[in-house]
C-alpha cells in the first residue's frame, strides 16, 4: 500500500456505523464511475458490519486504482501502518456489475482477523471466503439461494487431493480459499449442534473483533481459536484445528448438503425445510443477535 500516495491524494471519507472508511482515486476519472466505486465500497462495509457487529477497525484506508476494462480486482488488504486496502478496477465495469461484485466485502472481513503466521493463510482467506456471502446476504444484498450455491460450487475445490498434509502444510489455492472456507462451515455446524443453535461461528468471530483482534494485530492462531471458544463455550475450533492441521480430512459433501437441505433442482438450487439439518442452515443464516 503506497501510504505516501494515499495522504497526498483527495480523500471521501464514509461514515459506516461509527467508523470511517476513508477513499482515495489514484487518478482523476468520470465523477459516474466515482459514484459506483463508492457505493460498492460503502455496501461492502455495510455488508461486514452488519455480520460482525461493527467495522472491525475504526478507520480504514482504501486507495481504488482505476484501470483500463471492466475488471474488478486484485485486491489487497494491508494492516501495518493502519488499515488500509488497494483496488483496482476497471472504468469500464458497468452500472450492474458493481451490486453482484463480491471483492471489495472479501478484503473488508480480512480486517477481522489477526495477522497470523503465513502457515495460516487458510484461515485467513477461507474467513473471508465464507463470510463475504453471509454478510451480504444479512444486509439483505443477496438471497439465502445465493449463499449456498457459492459453497456448493466452491467447497469441493477446497477438499484434500493425493499428497495432502492438513491445512496448515498445503498451501494450494483450493486449500487456502475454499479448504479454509470448509473448515469455517465445519465450525459453524459443531458450534451450534454442540450449542442447541445459541451460539455459531459469528459469535466466536465477532467476539475475536471485541478483543482486539483485528488486521492491526498480530496473534498467534491460538489466541483467535481460545477467543472463539471461550465466547461460544464449547472447544469447537481447536478441537477441529488439530484435526485438520497436519492431516487431510475428507467429507461427503453430498451427503452434507442433503442433511442441511441444500440440493439442486433444474439449473437452480432449492432450501428443503424439512431436512435434518435446516433449523441449522436457517440459523447459520440468520446469525447473531447479539451486539458487541
Amino acid at each position: 500500500m503506497p501510504y505516501e500516495l494515499f495522504d497526498r491524494l483527495q480523500k471521501t471519507p464514509l461514515e459506516i456505523r461509527g467508523a470511517s472508511v476513508e477513499v482515495a482515486f489514484a487518478t482523476e476519472g468520470d465523477p459516474v464511475f466515482h459514484a459506483r466505486v463508492l457505493s460498492w465500497i460503502s455496501r461492502a462495509a455495510v455488508s461486514v458490519a452488519t455480520y460482525y457487529g461493527q467495522l472491525p477497525v475504526k478507520r480504514v484506508r482504501v486507495l481504488v486504482i482505476p484501470n483500463a476494462g471492466s475488471r474488478i480486482g486484485p485486491a489487497t488488504t494491508f494492516g501495518y501502518a493502519g488499515a488500509a486496502i488497494k483496488v483496482s478496477v476497471g472504468q469500464d465495469a458497468s452500472e450492474d456489475a458493481f451490486p453482484s461484485d463480491w471483492v471489495m466485502t472479501h478484503e473488508m472481513v480480512h480486517l477481522a482477523l489477526p495477522q497470523l503466521g503465513d502457515q495460516h493463510d487458510w484461515l485467513s482467506e477461507g474467513l473471508a471466503t465464507y463470510v463475504e456471502p453471509l454478510g451480504r446476504f444479512q444486509a439483505g444484498q443477496i438471497p439465502a439461494e445465493k449463499v449456498w450455491a457459492d459453497l456448493v460450487w466452491g467447497l469441493p475445490k477446497g477438499l484434500p487431493a493425493r499428497g495432502d498434509r492438513g491445512l496448515d502444510h498445503t498451501p494450494t489455492w483450493g486449500r487456502t480459499y475454499w479448504g479454509g472456507a470448509l473448515f469455517c462451515l465445519l465450525a459453524d455446524l459443531e458450534i451450534r449442534q454442540r450449542t442447541a443453535n445459541r451460539e455459531g461461528l459469528q459469535d466466536a468471530l465477532r467476539a475475536v473483533v471485541a478483543s482486539g483482534g483485528n488486521v492491526e494485530a498480530r496473534w498467534p492462531i491460538e489466541r483467535v481459536l481460545e477467543t472463539g471458544d471461550r465466547a461460544t463455550g464449547v472447544r469447537a475450533l481447536h478441537e477441529l484445528y488439530d484435526r485438520m492441521k497436519a492431516m487431510p480430512v475428507s467429507l461427503d459433501l453430498e451427503d452434507l448438503w442433503r442433511k442441511l437441505g441444500v440440493r439442486g433442482q433444474g439449473e437452480g438450487l432449492v432450501l428443503d425445510d424439512s431436512a435434518p439439518l435446516a433449523e441449522v442452515r436457517r440459523a447459520i443464516l440468520r446469525g447473531s443477535g447479539r451486539s458487541t
